[in-house]
């Protein structure tokens, strides 16, 4: 009776550590998310003040609204990519889209070639990128 007891508390123990690397681990891909959706907020906001501003000239302002377009465009991509790694079985992943090159960091300990290729395939239809600026790290 007491070694059962001693397993359970092994267990337990183990469970509540692996829950804990796990929340750490979900908590690392929804922060950078964050802090990667702050970064393009800011971006589009100084963009707006330039649309705002009376002071500006015309181009500036085209050029403001193209650059703000762009940044949706990127956006909507990156979400719809990650969102398609994640019905693959990629539960955690996050794209950085810098310009032509796109890294994705990918919640796992290992990746199997066929993976590999199914991430950079789901990368570079989404998010118009070419396979050998696709950079995949794990986490």
């Amino acid at each position: 009776m007491q070694e059962e007891t001693k397993d359970n508390t092994i267990s337990e123990e183990e469970q509540k550590i692996e829950e804990t690397n796990t929340n750490a681990e979900t908590d690392y891909f929804t922060t950078s998310k964050l802090e990667r959706n702050i970064m393009y907020s800011q971006m589009i906001e100084r963009y707006q003040e330039i649309l705002n501003s009376s002071s500006e000239l015309t181009t500036a302002k085209t050029v403001a609204q193209e650059e703000i377009n762009k940044i949706n465009s990127i956006q909507n991509a990156i979400m719809i990519t990650e969102n398609l790694l994640k019905t693959k079985g990629f539960e955690n992943s996050v794209i950085f889209v810098n310009g032509e090159s796109v890294s994705v960091i990918i919640g796992k300990e290992k990746l199997e070639n066929q993976e590999v290729a199914q991430i950079q395939n789901i990368i570079s239809r989404e998010l118009n990128a070419n396979v050998e600026n696709i950079h995949i790290s794990l986490k």
